[in-house]
């Protein structure tokens, strides 16, 4: 058994990734269950794997004593002595009580425990690699699908994608390719789970960072992103760098850039707007296509506001089943109303008046003519 056990935990080792180590310390773990079940004696027992030779032997663990209260536990002075003259009281003295047959037992006891700790070893590696690809995307393949889940192979593992991750769009079939992008990585009690996401709006920036290399290199940056996966996303974009159109750079030349990512969304609309420091124009931008006239914010709630449009343009800014607004809101963080402009005539007039009012407060006015001071020496 010698020889064999020391082969196969080398090609563990190598073809596993798995520590020798470990499962020495697993296979002496073992081992004391395994003598303890078949010989009722292990509370003070100590196994040892020779990894040279690859023998071995089990120890019966003694204590020195004064006096001999458990033979099984405690060994007297004098006995000791008689070992060693160097032994005294408290001391722990090893004999070796390997049973002659114990090696056929053992392999056959601690196979199931030896298995179990690999597998850990093994969950262990693979928790730690995928979670180094947390938050970043992975290309799988889909290997199949039930009512819960679309199962997708990673390579070491198979990574689950949810109903609430998949985007109404797209239908796979075993054997397709698909980029996803890694929401999280759990190490459950089966091994670790990795949960993987295809409408997740951290899949856009990071496909962005595939095909726009200003945008992997920071010299355009994406500040915030609202989809609706499969249908439509808006993304807000920056430069930090003067010389350069942000809009532009991830549009690319002939729309290219982007029409790479919407081929790969299987043909979600992208609106791709510039980010500006001033709320109203960042607002404005953010409901592309339509104009806006005039943004106008609540005094208590500067997080809320009144978008006017062009009357013809009301139905664009909305957008179909309010898709542009609200799409528009998510990207700014702000509560957008749009009215027309016809609604807001009268808020306008209004307006105009209370300014012609601003103006002459605090102004003498009298319709008399100003009646001149009299001297008393001319009207003498």
């Amino acid at each position: 058994m010698s020889k064999e056990m020391l082969d196969a935990l080398d090609a563990l080792e190598a073809e596993k990734g798995v520590s020798k180590t470990i499962v020495i310390e697993a296979l002496e773990a073992a081992l004391i269950s395994a003598y303890k079940r078949h010989y009722g004696q292990a509370q003070n027992v100590e196994v040892t794997f020779d990894q040279k030779k690859g023998n071995i032997h089990v120890y019966a663990v003694k204590e020195v004593t004064e006096e001999v209260m458990d033979s099984q536990l405690e060994v007297s002075l004098k006995d000791a002595i008689a070992i060693n003259g160097a032994y005294e009281i408290g001391d722990k003295i090893r004999f070796e009580v390997t049973p002659k047959d114990f090696g056929r037992i053992a392999a056959q006891t601690a196979k199931q425990v030896i298995l179990q700790r690999v597998r850990e070893a093994e969950r262990g590696i693979i928790y730690e690699e995928f979670s180094a690809y947390e938050n970043e995307i992975m290309q799988g393949i889909v290997e199949r699908q039930d009512n819960r889940y679309i199962y997708v192979n990673l390579g070491k593992i198979e990574a689950v994608l949810s109903k609430q991750d998949q985007m109404a769009n797209e239908h796979f079939q075993p054997h397709d390719r698909i980029k996803v992008y890694v929401s999280r990585v759990e190490n459950t009690s089966k091994g670790p789970q990795v949960f993987v996401s295809r409408s997740h709006p951290d899949l856009l920036r990071r496909l962005f960072e595939q095909e726009v290399p200003e945008v992997y290199d920071g010299t355009v940056e994406i500040v915030s992103i609202a989809r609706e996966a499969g249908d439509r996303s808006k993304v807000a974009v920056r430069s930090n760098d003067p010389d350069i159109d942000p809009v532009g750079t991830c549009v690319g030349p002939k729309g290219q850039r982007v029409q790479t990512l919407v081929n790969e969304l299987k043909g979600e609309n992208m609106d791709i707007v510039e980010w500006n420091e001033d709320p109203a124009i960042f607002i404005a931008n953010a409901l592309n296509p339509a104009e806006v006239s005039d943004v106008i914010f609540e005094v208590d709630n500067p997080k809320a506001c009144i978008v006017v449009v062009p009357d013809h343009q009301l139905s664009l800014a909305i957008g179909k089943r309010g898709q542009n607004a609200r799409l528009a809101a998510k990207l700014t963080a702000h509560k957008i109303d749009i009215k027309p402009e016809s609604d807001m005539k009268e808020f306008y007039e209004q307006l105009d008046e209370e300014e012609v009012e601003d103006s002459f407060e605090g102004e003498p006015f009298n319709e008399e003519e100003p009646v001149s001071p009299i001297d008393d020496d001319e009207e003498k």
